[in-house]
């Protein structure tokens, strides 16, 4: 059975929202980070609102492999919507049905990881569910004040950490496994 992944950019106050904050941070380590989820991850299963922002961001650039571009442009993707019917970013289809039942069909499936990139309530709804099997987190060392929270209250669960990843910007990088 496939792994379901959640990535995220999260400040220290817990915020995961628009991380424009974490432009200046950025280094080889944290590419070499967020490479690692791209290798090993051959679905995108991605929310309505992070969808339209890729679609537009990633195809202007290419097949440019250091920016992540042409994994983003390559991959398959799933998007969760209930407004959106017809996609024109090359690979992408929309998730038919109930939402747990299409992510249990998509992880029995044949293939490697499925990566939830951002898409905050996706995230929220699926750790709620129960069906992801990891979260990758970078943490930065900045304070929002606002946004979205991939952690509500009433969130519950076990989960253990696999890797803890100094990032030479002061960014931590946190791998938890769901505790079995």
């Amino acid at each position: 059975m496939r792994k379901l992944v959640v990535t995220e950019f999260m400040t220290l106050d817990g915020s995961i929202g628009a991380p424009m904050w974490s432009f200046p941070y950025w280094g080889d380590d944290i590419a070499a980070f967020k490479g690692e989820e791209t290798t090993n991850s051959d679905t995108s299963l991605l929310g309505r609102v992070t969808y339209e922002g890729f679609a537009q961001a990633w195809p202007p650039q290419g097949d440019d492999e250091a920016s992540g571009a042409k994994y983003f442009n390559n991959v398959e993707k799933v998007v969760v919507t209930k407004t959106l019917s017809n996609l024109e970013w090359k690979n992408s289809h929309v998730l038919q049905g109930d939402l747990e039942a299409g992510v249990r069909e998509l992880k029995a499936r044949d293939g490697t990881n499925i990566t939830v990139h951002g898409s905050a309530m996706l995230a929220k709804s699926l750790i709620k569910a129960g069906l992801v099997d990891e979260i990758r987190l970078l943490i930065y060392p900045v304070m929002a004040g606002e946004g979205p929270l991939l952690f509500d209250e009433g969130t519950e669960g076990k989960w253990t950490l696999v890797e803890t990843r100094p990032m030479a910007s002061g960014v931590i990088g946190l791998v938890y496994s769901k505790a079995e």
